[in-house]
């Protein structure tokens, strides 16, 4: 079997990415890793002024540290940020890029190769007329390939994050019934017993998820348990068993924070969290 860590660093990228995805990692995942895999080869590549490296001459720290360096100024971007051009790297790019890096190193038994990654904080937390320019960008825009319900459901819960300022693990338990649109004069949102204003353009996307949430649950002839948030399409089949049809389970909480990074990233180039939208402290 040939050593991969010889091996071509663009082949090496792709059996790493080929392991990923039969070790059963999320395609979102997957996509990810291989875009800033291929990010740092090409820095690398057209840093040594070279056609090709080794996959063990590509992790050498120094060129990692180089890339990393380069990301976070911008160096390797592509696209306009929330920020603009210029803007250095969000810190959950940065830690992707880390992620990406020291996963890959494992796959080559380079472990000791590793980089730190860079202290916890809220440094991505935006600003409010970031938030609310994100919101509106999430709430009418549709990536190519992106599915409708999915990308209005994302847009939902990220409106909820900034109008509560609570997570989406807080809010995953949340039913149909504690969001009251009819409420005079203003709309509510209810979590953990407490009532949170809903602002005209949240209560706007809502109704919007609400619409499509029952055509998904039309299906269920009656039988919908009321979650709010729900799968917009059935899973996968599991040992022969059948998946219970959208709407008859909640959606999982690495459901919904996947499907708002994969959408963030799509639009803006950034996988920022969701609780990127939660109010500065």
């Amino acid at each position: 079997m040939p050593n991969p860590r010889t091996a071509d660093a663009l082949t090496a990228i792709g059996v790493f990415l080929q392991a990923q995805q039969d070790a059963g990692y999320a395609a979102e995942t997957i996509r990810l890793r291989g875009r800033l895999l291929t990010e740092y080869l090409e820095h690398a590549l057209d840093e040594e002024k070279t056609a090709a490296l080794a996959a063990e001459e590509l992790v050498r720290p120094e060129r990692a540290d180089s890339w990393l360096g380069a990301a976070g100024v911008g160096g390797t971007r592509r696209r306009n940020t929330l920020t603009g051009p210029d803007a250095t790297a969000a810190h959950d790019s940065q830690r992707a890029r880390i992620q990406t890096y020291n996963t890959f190193v494992d796959h080559l038994g380079l472990s000791g190769l590793q980089r730190p990654y860079p202290p916890a904080g809220h440094g991505d937390r935006l600003e409010p007329e970031q938030a609310h320019k994100l919101l509106r960008t999430l709430a009418v825009r549709r990536p190519t390939g992106a599915n409708a319900a999915t990308a209005i459901r994302t847009a939902a819960v990220a409106a909820l994050v900034a109008a509560t300022g609570h997570t989406v693990p807080q809010l995953h338990k949340l039913n149909v019934t504690d969001v009251d649109l009819q409420r005079s004069p203003v709309p509510v949102v209810t979590v953990n017993d407490f009532e949170h204003l809903l602002d005209k353009d949240t209560v706007a996307i809502l109704r919007r998820w609400l619409d499509v949430r029952a055509g998904i649950t039309k299906a269920l002839e009656g039988s919908d348990p009321g979650y709010l948030w729900i799968p917009t399409k059935p899973g996968r089949e599991r040992a022969g068993v059948q998946p219970p049809k959208p709407g008859l389970t909640r959606a999982a909480v690495r459901t919904l924070h996947a499907a708002h990074r994969s959408l963030v990233l799509q639009i803006v180039g950034v996988p920022l969290r969701p609780y990127a939208l939660l109010p500065r402290t």
